[in-house]
């Protein structure tokens, strides 16, 4: 408990320190101070999407899956193309995207079953392979995006697209587009629904039992495999469905995957490795601070490396302070 008070407290800390940063080099606009927490809201959302599939997998299984990212970018990929498919035209775009998204989760749940079941299962012993193997298939899956979609970049274009993604309001003068508060809405109710399956659930009892002994868990008749492949399914199909719901804003493009897999790596570690409490905050911790640095050197330094390098500076910081992670438990 006291070690938790004080991980929530540099939690706050850095959290005000971040607002208070942006809200001085904003000089005062607050309509560009609401800009940049709400790109820094929307931005840990996605983070959390990829992160989070990587802290329950790893925190079961203790599979570093390095094919996070690939399932994130196949999503957007197949949102983007089954929305846009000349045959679908005649449907109402309102009911076309969200069978969109529902295909592209499909898929990526099927992808991730089949990596499990068929690639990952014997190497369950190995874990320099496993790294081995799931970077292998992160590239493979972009060189088959390539061969179907080839190399350039998808946008989402407004014009004919569906409700929530042409709407929007005003705040201080500001323009908001209404899609970045509908991403955070879904975001935080998947953080509410992950959360509520692994505490409260007969599932999430059989997760967290086998994280902590798995042959204990197979003593007592339960199928800890089928857990596994479960949960690593779980964790892909959310990936997927992360790039599903960004593609209307981020477009699709074959360098997405890294450019999402890289911090919510570095989320996973910072939130202490297989800790989803950790993985939730963190997430919203990184995207806020990415979002703040990329304002602040975009107009100050005229330069944006820094944004992309925000979350492993944070990352840096956080485990000078807490070298097993805000949430991880200490090693004795």
């Amino acid at each position: 408990m006291p070690q938790t008070r004080s991980t929530l407290m540099i939690v706050m800390a850095l959290t005000l320190a971040l607002l208070l940063f942006s809200f001085f080099t904003s000089r005062g606009d607050l309509g560009s101070f609401g800009t940049t927490i709400l790109s820094g809201l929307f931005l840990g959302m996605l983070y959390f999407l990829v992160a989070a599939g990587l802290s329950i997998i790893f925190g079961l299984m203790d599979i570093l899956n390095f094919a996070q990212g690939a399932y994130f970018m196949t999503g957007a990929y197949i949102t983007f193309a089954l929305f846009h498919l000349p045959a679908f035209q005649g449907v109402d775009a309102n009911l076309r995207f969200p069978s969109a998204v529902a295909a592209a989760t499909a898929v990526g749940a099927l992808l991730g079953l089949l990596l499990e079941r068929g690639l990952l299962r014997p190497l369950y012993a190995r874990p320099i392979f496993q790294l081995v193997l799931t970077f292998g298939v992160a590239i493979i899956f972009g060189e088959a995006l390539k061969a179907i979609w080839g190399t350039a970049a998808f946008s989402w274009s407004p014009i004919n697209s569906f409700g929530i993604h042409q709407s929007g309001f005003e705040i201080f003068g500001r323009q908001f587009g209404t899609y970045r508060l509908f991403v955070i809405a879904v975001g935080l109710v998947l953080i509410v629904l992950i959360g509520l399956l692994l505490q409260r659930t007969r599932t999430g009892i059989i997760i967290r039992a086998g994280v902590e002994d798995s042959e204990m868990v197979q003593a007592l008749g339960i199928n800890v495999r089928a857990v596994f492949t479960m949960v690593f399914t779980l964790g892909c199909a959310v990936a997927a469905f992360g790039g599903a719901i960004a593609a209307p804003f981020l477009g699709a493009n074959l360098g997405m995957g890294n450019a999402f897999l890289l911090p919510a790596i570095a989320v996973v570690v910072l939130g202490g490795l297989g800790s989803y409490m950790g993985t939730a905050i963190g997430s919203l911790l990184v995207g806020l601070a990415v979002a703040v640095v990329a304002k602040f050197s975009t107009e100050f330094l005229n330069q944006t490396v820094w944004s992309s390098i925000t979350p492993m500076l944070l990352l840096i910081l956080i485990l000078l302070l807490r070298p097993s992670g805000l949430f991880g438990k200490e090693s004795r």
